[in-house]
């Protein structure tokens, strides 16, 4: 079985580019969605921080006045 799929990449001219191409395009998408899910955290986290002082603000003056 691996020397067919050695002669067959030895027979298929830009065989080897496919597939570090191939690869590459996995490693970019592993690394886009490994940072955007980092960045939602990060994000997440300073929104819930900005509307928790927005909220406790407005409950404090809604009861000052």
């Amino acid at each position: 079985m691996l020397d067919f799929l050695k002669r067959r990449l030895k027979s298929d001219k830009g065989a080897m580019d496919k597939i570090l191409v191939t690869l590459l395009l996995v490693i970019v998408g592993v690394a886009a969605v490994v940072g955007l899910n980092t960045w939602i955290t990060t994000e997440s986290g300073e929104v819930q921080t900005a509307a928790s002082g927005k909220i406790d603000s407005v409950t404090t003056d809604a009861s000052g006045n």
